[in-house]
């Protein structure tokens, strides 16, 4: 029977989900069972069984989703197996062996890992649409497949495996992706630390293990020390631009969340070395010095006489019991509670010391190590929770704050009156006396929010808050408002001038103007006495956060890549001026307009130096949960991450891009600015927003309850006010998806045009040799692929203007076709056909995809002809399961 074999083949494992689904559909739904099996189509069926079957196809792209996650588990095991562990691609073995092989000794080895710090940054944007019960039941169904892989099952035991299969499809199709009501912010953090707890607290002290690994395979007989270098964060909680619903009270509560999972997780795992530290005094010979150890842990537990008569004769586990009892003390906030998580970590330190002093060394390795390794990371926090705001709502908050204290002498922001202000606060370490009674709410409520940072500064993980990000940063005063906020809330060391600010201040670049305004603004920054402290603070480390979303929508795909590449050379060359390191917090999205590239390439072709052993990145909605979901595939995802910020910092001469070629430069200089040209040709058509907004579903994405987070910063109904993210996923839903790929075509055009020959082959060598440019290439052939003019067509016969439709429809048609011709020109091959295995799981989606595409466009059609009847509210409902069902097809939504 084909229940009772090994499955093998990712066909066999594809084959036997769509059985089981199909077995599923047929006994509630024999019709929408024809539209799986390809029999019926979507359009055929009648109002009422809309819904139900694309729920049916939504579950489909979904388990085929988990296929193509445990298919690419086993490639790299087989490889492994087969190759060697040194031939995996992103792998730390990998990356140490091409350090051996090209002669970097151990001690510089050494000394890039004392510096490393990686940091993926959770974030809940509104672009995840399952929710936490859809993602545990995937991540059963993944383990089940993962079960039915083993060849040790008896006939009888793998037919009950498949039938435990075929019960978690049965309640992914009853449970529906569609949220009822918007989540809160409190739901999104526990979204967030489902993570944590499932997966990314045991893969990493795992990644420190292979790591290790690696280094003693490569450098035999040479000490290492693996440092805890990933340092997780999280905007959950803290981003409040543009979020009414993120107040003070909800960072609070965050904090609060994250240090009670850390210590939650940690009290499991000493309760565990409780249990298993059986070792006898009556056995074992303890050193001398570990008797006076015990007697402190045991004094400083407040359960002494307790552990003792529980446990005689078992010091090591008289320890671990009374490092439990301080933890217990930490969570609840007794006397006897760990003050800093370093204390924690020393007395496992301890621990550490005398188990391998008495010959159980791997006891320490497999018992104690991982947990040492976490505390370095996670500390009493899990994460490092960063505060977000935008430039606009703290210039407003600052200059009502000066208007109350001084209302004779008003200055307003952007003035030179106002800059001298700032400036004179800061130097004098002026305070104010702030009366919260006349405050806006507005500012009462960011006042408030520097009063909970402070707060929590000063707590047992001064590391729990992260840093004060800027968005929207267009100025050095924009920054230098935040730092004044600061001083006044108490975050300043020194009350009347000279101290320090106790908070790490992050501009965010977002547009292609502020990106090109940033060296500007950082050189001016670091001008300033109190900034050079503060950041000398900081181990003379300054952090600049990109938007690589606002500079898309802003300028197109190549001309934002291109300005984002630019920037870190300028910013990194300031920061050289004035002896301060320079690392970057890439705010990339799922989608690659959002810089959603694969991430070990996406590291590779980084300028040279600007990665230098610290790099953060966010982890942005739907990419949280593909990455994170299954511990295989989170822990694969974090060793690609920092295996290839190690890489890029130690730079093997045999692995770096051949010397910056100032040809390459001028080249991609004229094709980013011809690019960008043509982008906003097409954004300036008369009718464009029109378009836009009736040939997409974006005003209906607001019904879809994704996220806590309105999809306007400020409300207004231009462009410009949208978020990246809505604006991502509309051009997606309707198969344009140009945030992608517009402007190259015409780019490339133009400039063969004006070089000719000596053009083509210019293009060919940066083809071959430019990391940068491959890169731009290959994910623009990809976004290709999956966009489709022909149902683009179908969303532009949505517009009321249809002549404007037309035109705009046809630019966008011609700039595709060219784009398409020319990128094949350069590859020299089919579109996608260098990328088998993505343009194979597409073209199995391709005909139920076309087809849901179809049914969205009747349904956007009845939406908006029947405001306000039974039809609109069973069209809408259909609508929104539509637009899961696209989002989950292409494997992301913005």
């Amino acid at each position: 029977m084909e229940q009772s074999r090994r499955i093998k083949f990712r066909e066999d494992e594809r084959s036997l989900l769509l059985r089981l689904l199909l077995q599923v559909a047929s006994a509630r739904e024999p019709e929408i069972a024809a539209v799986l099996s390809g029999r019926r189509s979507l359009v055929s069926l009648a109002a009422e069984q809309r819904i139900p079957a694309l729920q049916a196809s939504g579950v489909w792209f979904q388990l085929l989703a988990i296929a193509d996650e445990l298919l690419a588990m086993r490639v790299r095991r087989e490889l492994e197996q087969g190759a060697g562990v040194d031939e995996v691609p992103g792998s730390f073995a990998s990356v140490i062996a091409q350090m051996a092989a090209n002669g970097h000794s151990a001690e510089e080895v050494q000394a890039t890992l004392d510096e490393l710090c990686v940091g993926p940054t959770m974030t809940a944007h509104p672009t995840e649409a399952k929710r936490v019960t859809v993602l545990e039941i995937h991540r059963r169904i993944y383990r089940k497949l993962t079960e039915l892989d083993q060849p040790r099952w008896a006939p009888r035991e793998r037919s009950l495996l498949v039938a435990d299969l075929e019960s978690e499809i049965e309640l992914l199709w009853m449970t529906g992706e569609l949220r009822l009501e918007r989540p809160t912010v409190e739901r999104e953090i526990a979204w967030g630390l489902h993570f944590f707890r499932e997966v990314i607290f045991e893969a990493t002290p795992q990644l420190y293990d292979k790591l290790q690994g690696a280094f003693e395979r490569h450098y035999p007989g040479k000490p290492i020390r693996i440092p805890s270098f990933m340092r997780y964060a999280s905007w959950i909680g803290g981003d409040r631009d543009g979020n009414p619903n993120v107040t003070a009270a909800v960072t609070a509560h965050a904090m609060v969340e994250y240090r009670n999972t850390a210590i939650g997780w940690y009290l499991r795992q000493v309760q565990r070395l409780a249990t298993v530290l059986s070792a006898s005094s009556n056995i074992i010979d303890l050193p001398a010095s570990f008797k006076p150890a015990l007697q402190t842990a045991l004094d400083r537990s407040g359960q002494a006489q307790e552990i003792a008569a529980r446990n005689p004769d078992e010091p090591l586990r008289q320890f671990a019991s009374a490092l439990l009892a301080r933890l217990v003390a930490t969570r609840d906030g007794a006397t006897t509670a760990y003050l800093t998580a370093e204390a924690f970590r020393a007395d496992l330190n301890g621990l550490t010391c005398v188990l391998e002093a008495i010959g159980g060394r791997a006891v320490a390795k497999r018992f104690v190590q991982p947990l040492l390794w976490q505390v370095g990371s996670f500390g009493f926090r899990t994460v490092s929770l960063d505060i977000r705001q935008n430039s606009t709502v703290v210039n407003r908050v600052l200059g009502e704050l000066f208007a109350l204290t001084n209302p004779a002498d008003p200055v307003a922001a952007g003035t030179p009156q106002w800059s001298a202000r700032i400036r004179l606060s800061l130097s004098q370490g002026e305070q104010l006396e702030i009366d919260a009674g006349r405050l806006s709410p507005e500012a009462g409520e960011l006042l408030s929010t520097f009063s909970v940072i402070a707060k929590h500064i000063s707590s047992s993980d001064a590391d729990a808050v992260g840093s004060f990000i800027l968005s929207m940063t267009r100025s050095a005063d924009d920054l230098l408002a935040v730092y004044l906020l600061a001083q006044y809330c108490g975050l300043s060391t020194a009350p009347v001038g000279g101290g320090t600010i106790k908070l790490r201040i992050v501009p965010l670049f977002e547009t292609i103007t502020d990106l090109q305004a940033a060296p500007g603004i950082l050189n001016e920054l670091l001008g300033i006495s109190l900034v050079r402290r503060t950041v000398r603070d900081f181990r003379a480390r300054q952090e600049i956060m990109l938007g690589y979303s606002d500079s898309n929508k802003d300028g197109g795909f190549l001309a934002s890549n291109w300005e984002l590449a630019k920037v870190q050379k300028r910013v990194a060359a300031v920061g050289r001026r004035h002896k301060v390191r320079i690392s970057f917090f890439h705010g990339r999205g799922g989608s690659v307009s959002r810089g959603g590239a694969p991430t070990g390439r996406a590291i590779a072709a980084q300028p040279a130096g600007t990665v230098a052993g610290a790099m953060r990145v966010t982890e942005q909605g739907e990419v949280v949960s593909s990455k994170f979901a299954n511990r295989g595939t989170g822990l694969n995802q974090l060793e690609v991450l920092a295996a290839g910020v190690l890489a890029h910092s130690v730079g093997s001469p045999g692995d770096v891009e051949p010397k910056e070629t100032p040809e390459f430069d001028e080249a991609l200089e004229a094709l980013a600015g011809m690019s960008q040209a043509s982008y906003a040709r097409l954004m300036a058509e008369p009718g464009f927003l029109d378009y836009f907004n009736q040939a997409s579903p974006v005003a209906e994405l607001a019904l879809l309850k994704m996220g806590s987070r309105p999809d306007r910063r400020f409300g207004a109904s231009g462009i410009a006010d949208l978020r990246a993210i809505p604006w991502v996923f509309a051009w997606s839903q309707n198969r344009h998806l140009l945030t992608g790929w517009y402007g190259i075509g015409s780019a490339l055009s133009s400039f063969v045009t004006v070089r000719g020959e000596a053009g083509r082959e210019l293009l060919a060598r940066m083809f071959e040799h430019s990391r940068f440019f491959r890169l731009i290439i290959d994910e623009a052939e990809k976004t290709l692929y999956q966009s489709d003019m022909e149902i683009a067509r179908l969303y532009a016969g949505l517009v009321s203007d249809s002549d404007a439709a037309e035109r705009i429809y046809a630019r966008i048609a011609a700039e595709y076709e060219l784009t398409r011709h020319l990128i094949g020109d350069l590859t020299g091959g089919d579109l996608s056909a260098r990328f088998p295995m993505f343009k194979r799981r597409f073209d199995n989606l391709r005909r139920q995809m076309d087809d849901i595409h179809r049914l969205q466009v009747d349904l956007l059609r009845d939406v908006r002809a029947n405001t306000g009847t039974a039809d609109q509210k069973r069209a809408t409902d259909a609508l929104l399961v539509s637009i899961n069902c696209i989002s989950a097809g292409l494997g992301w939504t913005g």
